[in-house]
């Protein structure tokens, strides 16, 4: 997938943060660009191209509206090459304090909203060779206080992804997973601001998705860990 030009990607999550900086990375590389969300009535799709950009109504907890997505890619670009399950929710307390709601919103949300958006994709990217990213997190190996929702979640995507990627090498279909330490997002309601100066920004991750997509298809990085350069 060295030559990028036309190639269609569907980014889940993609009106803000990560999955945003995902979709401009993309756009500048010459890919046809669908993003995805629950909410999208607040995101302004005016700067994009209409030929180039596709904006739909999705949540991953449900199956047919990830259907219904694919389904308006195809007819509108006749084709899918790329997934990037980047949609995610967290849900932080102690387990004590952890309501059945925040506990089923995490893991339908983060791990069974991949399995829907694969599951989805899959007969289009078996047609294209495509590609299949997801977007876990360092708390996918590294286990915190409060976050036993967020941490089965993100545990689960990279063992699921893992055995995705040997379910699917036979098919020619390349399956990763990138897990971002900190980066500057609007995550957990935190606002961006110039104190997140050290962070991992959302475009740092786009070019990541990009050099992935560019390397020989000889070649696949199955799982990517990647921090802040400098400490907090």
């Amino acid at each position: 997938m060295e030559n990028l030009i036309g190639k269609v990607i569907y980014i889940t999550g993609g009106t803000k943060g990560i999955g945003l900086g995902i979709a401009v990375k993309a756009l500048e590389a010459g890919l046809k660009v669908a993003v995805s969300a629950r909410h999208i009535d607040h995101f302004d799709d005016k700067p994009f191209p209409p030929n180039q950009f596709l904006l739909i109504r999705s949540d991953v907890k449900n199956k047919e509206d990830e259907i219904q997505a694919v389904e308006q890619i195809i007819k509108k670009w006749g084709k899918l090459d790329v997934l990037v399950a980047n949609a995610g929710v967290g849900h932080f307390a102690p387990f004590d304090q952890l309501s059945d709601e925040q506990w089923h919103d995490t893991l339908d949300t983060n791990l069974t909203g991949v399995f829907h958006s694969v599951q989805a994709s899959l007969p289009a990217l078996k047609k294209s060779n495509g590609y299949i990213i997801t977007i876990a997190s360092l708390a996918g190996t590294n286990f915190f206080v409060n976050g036993t929702a967020y941490n089965a979640s993100k545990f689960g995507l990279v063992g699921f992804t893992q055995a995705l990627m040997l379910d699917l090498r036979p098919h020619q279909i390349k399956v990763t997973t990138i897990m971002p330490g900190s980066v500057a997002t609007f995550f957990n309601n935190h606002i961006p601001n110039e104190k997140d100066f050290w962070k991992i920004q959302p475009e740092d991750i786009g070019q990541m998705v990009i050099d992935l997509l560019k390397m020989h298809p000889r070649t696949l990085p199955s799982k990517i860990e990647v921090r802040p350069s400098i400490p907090a």
